[in-house]
């Protein structure tokens, strides 16, 4: 199926085309324009004029607007769940859960929306002040630059482009190369909606070129981005004058202590480090075992490992699919490559049939080796003896990422210090690091990212306050 271009509210097309082939059956699944730069330049003018509209809109709009698209995406729920298996392998039933946690974040986006609001100051407060009618309030910030990744070609560009949309912005979306067709086909609910404001959203496909024209561009007022560092520090030094909030990458850790329930850790921990076939950036590379626990722990993570269904991921069993593409999988294999010179263990996996990587578990993994220092973004996880948690804690810390961390423990003063003292964005306690709530504030720190997502705390990366004085 063709995913076309949307510029605002109209269908466009080219005379060249991309193909998408299915990383399981290495078919041809969708197809979509290939953009360039002018392609860009005209949804930012579109987007431009837009806005002057969108943002006299009324609340109540823009809410039956949602709860619109909302309807329509739940009696589509299977289509768009195959949608995402056929274009980016995810296993059918993570696909359904997709599109179930998608329809959330359009409703928490509603709640939010409603929400939000100014308050009132007192601007007698100090000597120098006077008597008035004070208060401030959230405006739509202008043109908003959506650019999503593939590892939730649905939930991330709902992510985005619901707030962004209900706070009165006009939005262009650039989807993932991988996988154009979910979202021209969630955008298409957006435009079609009888309750849509005209040319509000506009949707271009592409890489570089086109992620760098909307960018670069003085038109946006606000660029949200998910993806790579290394793009993501592109996006930075080129964006100008405008806000900028980037979700990037991570090195999710864990710690299991002595006191916690081992085979219960186990079973979580297996099921974070290979979900989507790690390729998320909170997955669980590295397990940081104390002593007492680590010969137990590692055993009852290999089990667990082996028992996930790795397969077909049309097939409602499986557990593992495929990596996005040929380049990946080759990646993966370097990684442990690597890391076995250096004198890791494969306590289980490391065996690739085509771009079907099995779920890996590397054991006596120690700090200087590169697959704990960097983002693997494959089912691979690295297993590090600690003798404490003061040893875990140093160790988990050292790393240029900061995006979400976990432990297991009974002890609420290790609890404690580590809510304190982990250094990323957010902290689980007795369950894993790749947990994620739609409600949440989500984001990271240091290289992990700027800005946080979740409805409610996307309004304000889309708005801004506006302060106002009566006298």
């Amino acid at each position: 199926m063709q995913a076309k271009i949307f510029f605002g509210s109209k269908e466009g097309s080219k005379d060249e085309w991309v193909e998408i082939k299915n990383p399981f059956k290495n078919k041809i699944v969708s197809m979509c324009p290939k953009c360039d730069k002018e392609d860009a330049k005209k949804a930012l003018l579109i987007a431009k004029n837009a806005f002057k509209e969108s943002k006299k809109t009324l609340l109540s709009q823009r809410v039956k607007w949602l709860e619109d698209v909302a309807s329509k995406l739940e009696s589509k729920r299977e289509e768009f769940a195959k949608t995402i298996t056929d274009e980016v392998g995810k296993p059918i039933k993570f696909s359904l859960i997709e599109v179930d946690r998608c329809i959330e974040t359009i409703k928490l986006t509603i709640s939010a929306i409603i929400e939000l609001s100014g308050e009132t100051f007192n601007s007698d407060a100090m000597p120098s002040g006077k008597k008035s009618i004070s208060f401030y309030k959230r405006v739509p910030s202008g043109v908003v630059v959506a650019i999503t990744p593939f590892n939730f070609p649905l939930n991330l560009v709902a992510h985005k482009i619901a707030p962004a949309l209900a706070t009165g912005n006009a939005v262009v979306l650039k989807p993932t190369p991988e996988a154009p067709l979910i979202a021209y086909k969630f955008a298409k609910l957006f435009i079609e909606s009888k309750y849509a404001i005209k040319d509000a959203l506009s949707v271009v496909y592409g890489d570089a070129e086109v992620g760098s024209t909307l960018v670069v561009s003085d038109i946006p007022r606000v660029i949200s981005f998910t993806g790579s560092v290394q793009v993501g520090n592109i996006i930075t030094k080129s964006a100008g004058i405008k806000k900028v909030a980037l979700e990037l990458g991570g090195n999710a850790a864990t710690f299991v202590e002595n006191s916690c329930d081992v085979k219960s850790a186990a079973k979580k921990c297996a099921m974070a480090s290979f979900y989507n076939s790690g390729q998320v950036c909170i997955s669980l590379q590295r397990i940081y075992v104390q002593e007492g626990v680590y010969e137990e722990f590692s055993k009852a993570l290999v089990e667990e490992t082996k028992k996930l269904i790795v397969g077909d991921p049309y097939d409602k069993n499986t557990f593992v699919g495929p990596l996005i593409n040929t380049d990946a999988a080759q990646r993966a294999t370097n990684w442990i490559e690597s890391a076995v010179k250096e004198g890791a263990k494969v306590l289980c996996g490391n065996s690739v049939e085509d771009k079907m990587f099995y779920p890996t578990i590397l054991g006596n993994v120690t700090d200087d080796m590169k697959i704990v220092c960097e983002e693997v973004f494959a089912p691979i996880v690295s297993l590090v003896k600690v003798k404490d948690f003061d040893e875990a804690l140093e160790k988990i810390n050292n790393s240029p990422y900061g995006l979400q961390y976990s432990i297991f423990t009974n002890d609420l003063s290790l609890t404690r210090r580590a809510i304190d003292e982990f250094e990323c964005g957010g902290v689980v306690v007795n369950d894993i690091p790749t947990l994620r709530f739609d409600i949440q504030p989500y984001g990271g720190v240091k290289l992990s990212g700027t800005g946080r997502e979740g409805p409610k705390y996307a309004l304000e990366e889309f708005s801004d306050m506006k302060s106002v004085v009566i006298f």
